[in-house]
């Protein structure tokens, strides 16, 4: 496999971390790009910054100024970007009501926005040598508006709206576009889950705030029994970075708990799709 040249968010922890050295090990040339490589997450980006064929990129997700530079800094070194792996996120759990609109926005900035921030900014590289992919890690949530994750799912949605809808507009150009949708896994970030800001309605729902517990608790007692490993979504990239161009799938779900039920939503969905294009007179695009 020729070496490419990989841009990856949110590497500071969880599955950014173990892509961008996995990615690294086989030889690809990976920027990696994290907040704070000077305060917060210093640690973090001298680490990572020591391991062969990593560079580490202090890139605010949210300033669009912040990503022009980082992309322009890649471009002037490497000369173009083979592929774009969107993995930061925001995540917020709890009653949908307590998310004020600044949380929505947040959510969506960093979630949906950001993404799309970025690819605006590689795809006129990667059309331009007919060749390129985009990984979007998703989630199982991003198939299913879970309760007491609704503003989450509802950004992934967004996410997966966007990456489905350029799958099929980017592949006759040579670019892939594939959806990664992992489910939980014990990683840096499902210890970091926000709730909304807005505790005030709180009150309104003690006939049900213990469930969110009853959902915490059962997540717990299957990373005990099923043990899964971030490593898994890390190995998963690094497959869709292998498979021949037009080869790669729209989704890959990697969830060794629940993701049976989000596979068989996905192929459920993608035959009626398939009829869908056909009855648009498009079906060539889902050659």
């Amino acid at each position: 496999m020729n070496p490419k040249i990989v841009l990856i968010t949110g590497t500071n922890s969880g599955f950014g971390w173990l892509t961008a050295r996995s990615v690294a090990a086989l030889g690809h040339k990976v920027y990696a790009t994290m907040r704070e490589t000077t305060g917060k997450n210093a640690d973090q980006a001298h680490a990572l910054s020591q391991v062969e064929n990593i560079t580490v990129l202090d890139v605010t997700l949210t300033d669009e100024t912040s990503i022009k530079t980082a992309i322009d800094t890649i471009i002037a070194t490497e000369g173009t970007i083979d592929v774009l792996v969107n993995n930061a996120a925001h995540t917020i759990m709890g009653v949908a009501e307590s998310c004020t609109p600044a949380d929505v926005q947040r959510m969506f900035d960093v979630n949906v926005v950001a993404p799309w921030r970025l690819m605006k900014q590689v795809l006129p590289y990667m059309r331009k040598q007919s060749e390129g992919l985009i990984v979007n890690v998703s989630s199982g949530f991003g198939r299913f508006g879970f309760p007491f994750s609704a503003v989450y799912s509802a950004s992934k949605f967004g996410l997966e709206g966007l990456s489905e809808g350029l799958h099929y507009e980017l592949r006759p150009l040579g670019v892939d576009v594939a959806i990664l949708e992992p489910g939980s896994f014990p990683t840096e970030m499902s210890q970091k889950v926000q709730s909304g800001s807005d505790a005030s309605i709180l009150e309104g729902y003690q006939a049900i705030d213990h469930i969110p517990n009853k959902i915490f608790s059962a997540i717990g007692r299957m990373f005990e029994t099923v043990k899964p490993n971030p490593q898994e979504v890390a190995d998963a990239v690094v497959n869709l970075i292998r498979l021949p161009q037009g080869q790669r799938p729209l989704r890959t779900v990697v969830d060794p708990t629940t993701g049976q039920l989000v596979k068989a939503a996905n192929e459920a969905v993608q035959a009626e799709y398939t009829k869908g294009l056909a009855a648009f007179g498009i079906e060539e695009l889902s050659a």
